[in-house]
Parts: structure tokens; sequence; C-alpha cells
């Protein structure tokens, strides 16, 4: 039995895409510990309904590969690497600075924050014109 099977197992029915993106994060792991899994992959990859949600699963498995590969050397033996990035392991979104938690390129655009509609400025001439 695989370290991913211990952890998750593989009886489920159902995930939903937040939860097949965490297991196809552990599958990309588990594969660059030796122990590859394409059946779940595969079965992550179809339990999503969207597009959307079919490339996030896709990027979780790609990112275990990635982080297992990085941290390899520093975490000694496979189930250290295992423990540090599957089992107690978070994920740390970046700090966009932005209180809703958007980054800034996502944040409010401040040429689309209007007067109020009793205003007359936008009936003013430009300044450039003044």
């Amino acid at each position: 039995m695989s370290r991913y099977e211990r952890t998750y197992g593989t009886d489920w029915e159902r995930l939903t895409a937040d939860e097949a993106v965490e297991r196809a994060y552990a599958v990309g792991v588990a594969e660059r510990l030796g122990e590859r899994n394409r059946a779940e992959l595969r079965q992550l990859y179809e339990s999503v309904e969207t597009t959307y949600d079919r490339s996030m699963v896709e990027l979780a498995y790609e990112q275990g590969r990635t982080e297992a590969k990085a941290a390899a050397a520093d975490a000694g033996t496979p189930g250290a690497l295992w423990s540090t990035l599957v089992t107690e392991g978070s994920v740390e979104l970046p700090d966009g600075g932005d209180p809703s938690g958007l980054p800034p390129a996502l944040s409010q655009v401040e040429m689309l924050d209007f007067s109020s509609p009793d205003s007359t400025g936008s009936l003013d001439l430009p300044e450039f014109l003044d």
C-alpha cells in the first residue's frame, strides 16, 4: 500500500474540486517518491466538472512533483519528505496587500470609481481644456 493510499484512500465516490486538487498534489509528491499512481490521477481529473477545475488538478499534480523534487535534498528520507509536503504541509497564499485577498492585478481599478449620480462633474470640461 502506497503512502497516498494510506493517507487518502482510493475508495471515494465524489470529491469537491478542492479535495481533488489536494489529492492531485499528493499524487504528484508520491510519484516523485517512486509511487506512481496514474489511475488515481485520471480518476481525480475526471471527478471535476469544469475545464478550469481540471486545469487546477493538473497544476496541483505538477506542483507536487516540482516541490518534491526541490525539497528532496533537505528532507532526507522519503517518509520525511511526504510528511513535510503532504501530511504537515499547508498552502500559503501570497499576500496581495488588498483586504479582499485579491492580488494587486485583480484589485479594483480606480478609474472605474465614478462620482455620485447627482454630480454634474461629468459635464465639466476636462482639466486639459480649462
